[in-house]
Formats: C-alpha cells, sequence, structure tokens
C-alpha cells in the first residue's frame, strides 16, 4: 500500500477533534450511551462531525477547517451546546477530561465498528484500557517537505502541549501522581512515540514503503506517534493533549499551536535534527508526571531549566504572530494560568480535596464543560 499524496491545504489553517466522556447522572461513572448520542446528534446541523470512539462511553467531536481560534471556539461551542441539551434528555452528562477519574477499564465495551473490533483483537486489554480522552489539533501546512519540518519542530514544544492540556491525574480512583496519565496507556501501543526524524516528503515515503513491507502497517492510522502528518488534509497532527475540561481551553491551545506554527514560517528559527531528540523522552516525561512544575532540558543546548519559564519565554516569541492570527487573548489566558502554575490537572485535585468524592469531581467537571464558571 503507497503513501497517500500530501494535498493541498491553505498553511495555518486549524482543525480540532475533542474526545469526550459520556456519563451518567446518577453515579458520574462512564455510561454506554455512544450509539443514542449519535443517532439525536445526527438531527443537528453542525459544523464538523460526531463520531464514535473505541469503546460506547466515548464520542469525538470535530471542527470543520477554521481559520482562528477565536472561530475553533465558535464552532466547538455550536457542537457543545448541541451535546448538551441531546445529553440532557438521555440522562447523561458529557465531560472533558483526560480520564475519567473512577471508571474499571474492563467494564468497558468495544464500540461495535469493524476497525475497533480489528483492533480489540489486536491489541487485547489495552483496547478497553484506552478509554482515554484527547485533544488533536490539525495545522495546515504550505507542502509536503514544510509538514515535516514542522512536524519536528513542533517536537520541542511536545512538554508545552502536555503540561498546559493536563487534566488526566486520577486513574480507576487512584492519584497516579502524574499531571497526565492518560499518555501512559497510549504509550504502551508499539508504534507509539515519535515520527523518524526525516525532513522531506520522498525520504519519509521510503520510510513509510519499508515499514509496509514489514507488514506492520498499513496506513497512517497504524501510527500513534505524538505528530504525524495527515497527508490526507494536508496537515499535521498534533495528538498529546489531554481533552481539557473546557472548550475554551481547547480553543486556547489551538490558537498557541497556530501561532507557533506561523513563527515557523515566517523565521525559520531552527533547523531540526535527530539530536533534538536525544532529551525529547525525558522531556515529555517531566511535562506528564510534574505537569507545569517540569523541568525543560534545551534540546540544543542543554540546559536545564523550569518547563514553566520555558512556557513564558516562547508565549513572547510567538505573540507578534498571535496577534496577527487573532490569538492573542488566547494566549493571555495561557499565560496567566501558566504563571499561577493553574492547569486541569490542579483544578481537579483541588476539587477532590475540596469534595472527597470522586463522582463529585465529575459532576462538577460536568458543569464545567457546560460552561459554568466553577
Amino acid at each position: 500500500m503507497s503513501l497517500e499524496a500530501f494535498h493541498h491545504s491553505e498553511p495555518l489553517t486549524l482543525g480540532v477533534e475533542l474526545e469526550l466522556q459520556l456519563v451518567s447522572t446518577n453515579d458520574y461513572d462512564l455510561a454506554p450511551y455512544a450509539e443514542d448520542m449519535l443517532r439525536l446528534m445526527k438531527k443537528v446541523p453542525l459544523p464538523g462531525s460526531v463520531v464514535p470512539e473505541m469503546t460506547n462511553s466515548m464520542i469525538e467531536i470535530s471542527t470543520g477547517v477554521c481559520h482562528s481560534s477565536s472561530e475553533v471556539l465558535g464552532q466547538l461551542t455550536q457542537i457543545r451546546d448541541a451535546l448538551v441539551k441531546r445529553a440532557d434528555k438521555l440522562n447523561i452528562a458529557v465531560v472533558g477530561g483526560g480520564t475519567h477519574p473512577f471508571q474499571q477499564w474492563h467494564e468497558r465495551r468495544i464500540y461495535d465498528k469493524p476497525r475497533f473490533q480489528e483492533l480489540s483483537q489486536l491489541y487485547g486489554y489495552l483496547s478497553k484500557q484506552f478509554t482515554i480522552f484527547g485533544q488533536h489539533v490539525h495545522i495546515g501546512c504550505p507542502d509536503a517537505d514544510s509538514a515535516l519540518l514542522m512536524l519536528h519542530r513542533m517536537s520541542r514544544y511536545i512538554p508545552h502541549f502536555i503540561a498546559l492540556s493536563a487534566s488526566s491525574p486520577y486513574v480507576q480512583a487512584q492519584d497516579t501522581q502524574f499531571d497526565s496519565a492518560r499518555l501512559n496507556s497510549v504509550f504502551a501501543f508499539p508504534l507509539s512515540g515519535r515520527a523518524p526524524c526525516v525532513l522531506t516528503w520522498s525520504e519519509f515515503e521510503q520510510y513509510f514503503n519499508k515499514m509496509t513491507r514489514t507488514g506492520v502497517v498499513k496506513s497512517m492510522k497504524d501510527f500513534y506517534w505524538d505528530i504525524r502528518p495527515k497527508p490526507e488534509y494536508g496537515t499535521i497532527e498534533i495528538r498529546v493533549f489531554d481533552t481539557p475540561l473546557t472548550i475554551e481551553r481547547a480553543a486556547a491551545l489551538a490558537g498557541y499551536v497556530q501561532s507557533l506554527a506561523a513563527w515557523f514560517l515566517a523565521e525559520q528559527p531552527f533547523t531540526p535534527t535527530e539530536d533534538d531528540y536525544l532529551v525529547y523522552t525525558y522531556n515529555r516525561f517531566q511535562a506528564c508526571r510534574f505537569g507545569l512544575d517540569a523541568v525543560y532540558v534545551d534540546p540544543a543546548s542543554g540546559d536545564h531549566m523550569p518547563l514553566r519559564d520555558h512556557i513564558l519565554q516562547t508565549l513572547d516569541h510567538v505573540a507578534r504572530y498571535a496577534g496577527t492570527h487573532g490569538a492573542s487573548g488566547a494566549l493571555h489566558m495561557l499565560r496567566g494560568e501558566t504563571a499561577l502554575g493553574q492547569n486541569d490537572a490542579r483544578w481537579l485535585r483541588e476539587r477532590q480535596r475540596e469534595e472527597q468524592l470522586l463522582a463529585e469531581v465529575s459532576r462538577q467537571a460536568a458543569l464545567r464543560f457546560r460552561g459554568h464558571d466553577i
């Protein structure tokens, strides 16, 4: 099977996908209502799409092609409002967050779709443990070679994306001591991690052809990389974000990606090399474990610094491009919360300390997703 040609897209356009929890309003555990929600949502004309995910207590929403983070927010708001209205009819709630705090993975059921059933046969219990919830951000690239350059430049900022979106401290009713425990489930898959450091599409095609010849890979969907090219859309897709608790944060993160991408295209600030990846896994672990309190190792200099400081410095670098693309408000929000060390993982832990019961934490998270200020 040959690699699909890299399609044209408008540079710096955005697309956002969010995987969301469906929970019962009785006990706030996950509830198997994906099919019912999809049936009700089919009747509503909306931008983007609403589709099933791996298990039947989760759904994925996505925007159409957007030009700014405010357009992302506008589309997500329409979809969110329609979702919560239909959820109310079913006596369930829709919640953000990278993991459900206390669900038991063995109770999950694989959604009845051929690809999900195939993955279940291949990966066994890992498929049910994949009841985790992420945000994916697509960014339009001028051409195939530019996409690979963009991908490997973005890789330096993977710890930023993890720490800013982290919202999965709890797994099966335990505080994991990670801000993003969700990614530990992703890392279990054999084709997860980082893309190979090739900077031209012809080299990438060679790599893809070698992988398909092994029989391990049939399509780009088989790669669970942190960032992967999406040739059919003309984008790269960043996949390390936990689903935030609010659509406002989801849109702000998309604005940050767009601002970084605009900086890369305008200034070509550095050329990625294989050596960038010497500290990649360490930086990613630090961000998953400690969130905004992580240590960041600069891949070029080897200097160690607080991740929070590196994020704030980067926000300064991209501020001009954020202004050009209407993302200044989004980055202002991220800057304020970074300075305070505040992310969704911290909010969840604060609620748990106050309320004790994780079901009550989920109830409040459901209200937060609806747009209530909690």
